[in-house]
């Protein structure tokens, strides 16, 4: 039977310091006080990290070993040693210790976390049932290692921009690797320290907003199973925190990921959650978007009506929108997004003329360069709607060029598009945009 590598024993391994040959040597010290003569060597820890399981009870002494090392009592779960599915909710300890695990084996490029699986289903579903309701955490506090203070807590926060802002600037696939060493290195410390309850509170709201760049990052990389992953993550840390609003951002980063794998049943029913639970702590910007998103997914199900009202109620939310009063995790909503949303519903519900005006209206509006080769392919797959074919050719060299530096599967996925169309409509005028475009698409990411 094929064996997945042990992601959360390699990570308890090097939280204590200890190397392989310490750790079997260790493991036969504790056989031999229990009367059993052992000769575990680092060979046998590699074959646990690669995750065959030792016989007998030699995974209670491991268990053993490394919480003596680290002051705290491990379960078989948490050395990963327990059952062979995880449990459907994990406490909030067991819960960092696989988030920390997933920051690691993703630090070090394991093919297996990146070919992960998309959750289908109702384990897609739990994560958000488990954040609209209750049992909320009572107590978050910490007691570790280092001591984790609010000045802390503002560099992480600080972190998380600067990495959002490469991200728009780059693209995910050049940033993504840059935000797993902080991750691994800078921030896994800070979550296994000493904090209050209401430092924690603070610390994981902060965090929680890191795990959520790590997902857009793996999702524009086309890891779509971590990305998943990385998304709840960062509910369950919105949980922790106690910041419903913030919770409804990740809300929108699932909904978004669901329309991108086609899921659009089920984008619907994660952005009513997040518009119900979230409630008053919602700011006027993510209701906008998840409104928004809304029709989006409505107009690929082809449904015109429900479309409509969601197109009614981002605009009703748009006109509250205060930019100062808006938390750091909104600033994607800037002007223009929403138009751009609105073109694409438009579009796929076959009203051109007014896809092309919101269209032109969201290009008109200036925004990151990220945002921009988005709102020129939406106006480009608008214009050949309507047939314009020398403004699509137009609008497509504009995209290439605002695209160039930047390393994103996504972007790469709107090129491909915009040249599929260009190239059907067999004319002349798009001959130079379409060689452009397949220029950029033979550099590899």
């Amino acid at each position: 039977m094929r064996t997945e590598p042990n992601t959360l024993l390699d990570a308890l391994l090097h939280e204590s310091g200890m190397s392989r040959a310490g750790l079997a040597t260790r493991v036969n010290r504790a056989g031999a006080l229990r009367g059993k003569r052992m000769r575990y060597d680092h060979s046998s820890v590699i074959r646990w990290l690669k995750g065959q399981k030792p016989r007998g009870d030699v995974a209670e002494l491991i268990s053993e070993v490394l919480g003596a090392r680290l002051g705290r009592r491990l379960t078989l779960d948490d050395i990963g040693m327990g059952s062979s599915a995880p449990p459907a909710s994990v406490p909030l300890t067991g819960f960092i210790g696989r988030a920390t695990a997933l920051w690691r084996g993703d630090h070090q490029q394991r093919e297996d976390l990146r070919q992960s699986p998309v959750i289908t289903g109702l384990p897609a579903v739990g994560p958000v049932w488990e954040w609209e309701n209750p049992p909320d955490d009572r107590d978050v506090s910490s007691r570790g290692t280092i001591r984790v203070g609010l000045p802390d807590v503002e560099q992480l926060r600080t972190a998380r921009t600067h990495y959002e802002q490469m991200y728009r600037k780059a693209g995910g696939v050049a940033t993504r690797g840059r935000i797993l060493q902080y991750l691994v290195y800078d921030t896994a410390p800070l979550m296994r320290g000493t904090y209050t309850d209401s430092t924690g509170r603070e610390l994981h709201r902060a965090v929680g907003g890191l795990s959520a760049i790590a997902g857009i990052c793996a999702y524009d990389s086309n890891a779509q199973g971590l990305a998943q992953r990385y998304y709840h993550q960062a509910l369950r840390l919105a949980k922790a925190s106690g910041d419903r609003a913030f919770g409804g951002y990740v809300i929108a980063l699932l909904v978004n990921h669901s329309i991108f794998l086609g899921q659009h049943s089920q984008a619907v029913a994660f952005a009513e959650a997040g518009l119900r639970t979230a409630g008053h702590a919602i700011s006027p910007a993510l209701a906008c978007d998840l409104n928004a998103m809304q029709a989006k997914a409505f107009a690929r199900m082809g449904d015109h009506t429900s479309a409509h009202r969601a197109m009614r109620q981002a605009e009703t939310a748009a006109g509250l929108i205060r930019p100062d009063e808006e938390p750091a995790e909104t600033g994607y909503v800037q002007p223009g997004l929403l138009e751009n949303a609105l073109a694409d519903t438009l579009m796929r519900l076959g009203d051109t003329g007014p896809a092309q005006e919101y269209a032109a209206s969201a290009v008109a509006v200036q925004t990151h360069a990220r945002g921009r080769v988005h709102r020129l392919a939406t106006l480009a797959d608008c214009e050949l709607r309507a047939g314009a074919v020398d403004q699509a050719a137009g609008t497509a060299m504009r995209m290439l060029d605002t695209v160039q530096g930047m390393e994103s599967y996504r972007l790469m996925d709107r090129l491909a598009g915009v040249r599929r169309s260009l190239a059907a409509t067999r004319s002349s005028a798009t001959t130079e945009a379409i060689t452009r475009i397949d220029d950029t698409l033979r550099i590899p990411l």
